[in-house]
């Protein structure tokens, strides 16, 4: 079984569903009382949270690169990267380290092409919808991707960073979330990206009439099928 290296902690309620996620893929797919053989850096959100307040994305792509190069040193045969987020910075990560590193993205579109879909809502914090580092490397396999619009977007935003990072789930920000899917449908979407840990701890397949494809979970059960391979 290859070591998987997990870059996490933001947040580490995305890190802690990563965790169990493999490990119980690990134990479905190997039987008995196999679980994953893991090495785990995790970094203080609060920190890594400011800097992309502030736009200093160079030195939150420093700070992920020397920690997945700790990784890689401590014995890790390839990482991924426990955020959605985060991979904006997924080239500096790649630069620092000679092992394999399993991309969110490339993850996210090949479930969305092994249904046959071409076009995807996606939701996410406001640098993973507003940005193009996630939207470009999934449309880079023909998809089509369609963000919510502005307003939209800082709702998800604000009850990701205000709610679900803290543990909170509410019912109004349940219903504002389906509201949001329906209209992507409305718009043309096949199935929705669940672009961030978070979202799927308040919604799932029953809050929407098209398929989601939560990619921590996609994720997660790329990252079993590499630990076997």
């Amino acid at each position: 079984m290859k070591t998987i290296g997990i870059l996490g902690g933001m947040s580490w309620e995305s890190s802690a569903l990563y965790y169990q996620l493999i490990n119980e893929g690990i134990r479905d797919s190997a039987g008995g009382l196999h679980s994953a053989k893991i090495i785990m850096a995790s970094v203080d959100f609060a920190e890594i949270s400011a800097l992309q307040r502030s736009g200093h994305w160079d030195r939150a792509g420093r700070i992920l690169a020397d920690e997945a190069h700790r990784l890689e040193r401590a014995g890790a045969d390839f990482i991924i990267l426990c955020t959605n987020t985060m991979h904006k910075v997924a080239p500096a990560i790649e630069a620092a380290i000679t092992i394999p590193f399993l991309h969110l993205g490339d993850v996210a579109a090949e479930a969305v092409l092994a249904q046959g879909l071409r076009t995807v809502g996606l939701m996410g914090t406001a640098f993973t919808m507003e940005q193009p580092f996630q939207r470009e490397r999934i449309e880079s396999h023909g998809l089509t991707v369609i963000v919510p619009d502005a307003e939209q977007r800082a709702i998800i935003h604000s009850v990701i960073y205000e709610e679900l990072v803290l543990g909170i789930e509410t019912e109004t920000s349940r219903a504002q979330y389906r509201s949001i899917m329906a209209d992507l449908q409305h718009r043309g979407a096949e199935g929705i990206i669940l672009g961030c840990t978070e979202i799927e701890l308040l919604v799932g397949p029953s809050d929407s009439a098209l398929p989601l494809f939560p990619t921590t979970r996609l994720h997660a059960s790329a990252a079993v099928r590499e630990a076997l391979r």
